[in-house]
């Protein structure tokens, strides 16, 4: 049986800020943020799941892939990314195109009808954090751009 998962701290609680607590505290807010803002992105007249989504994103800032190099990224097994790919072609957001080098293998490439989607996915997850923030004082306002600063350098030796 699983354990009851610990409680949210509130804004009043204190936080532990050891660096394995406050790491634990940073993972779960993350997460539940990121959560939150993909299901505010994806409607259900979209037919875009998460791992469509994530896939055609990938193909976005990778440019062309083989369905083996995106399957890869995405950390999923090639069967799964065959389906996912076959999806977003069906949608018209991929496309795949042989290669010119070796006329065996295809490439997945981004078409403009998935730039589009993509576009839109991102304009409702920054209406739904704009208007979160929005909500908060001038000075959390603040905070939070301080803290941005700082989960940015968590990335800078990547």
């Amino acid at each position: 049986m699983t354990p009851p998962a610990a409680p949210a701290p509130t804004a009043t609680a204190a936080l532990d800020t050891s660096p394995a607590g406050l790491a634990s505290h940073l993972r779960l807010a993350l997460a539940r943020v990121h959560r939150r803002a993909r299901q505010e992105a994806i409607t259900k007249g979209d037919d875009l799941t998460a791992s469509r989504l994530a896939a055609l994103a990938t193909v976005e800032n990778s440019g062309p892939l083989t369905l083996g190099e995106l399957a890869a990224i995405e950390q999923v097994q090639p069967p799964s990314m065959t389906r996912i790919v076959a999806k977003l072609e069906e949608q018209g957001f991929v496309t795949r195109r042989v290669d010119a080098a070796d006329r065996r293998v295809a490439r997945v490439e981004l078409t403009p009808a998935g730039a589009e989607v993509l576009a839109l996915m991102r304009t409702r997850r920054n209406a739904f954090l704009a208007e979160r923030v929005a909500r908060f004082t001038d000075d959390e306002r603040a905070t939070l751009a301080a803290a941005v600063t700082l989960l940015e350098r968590i990335l800078e030796d990547d």
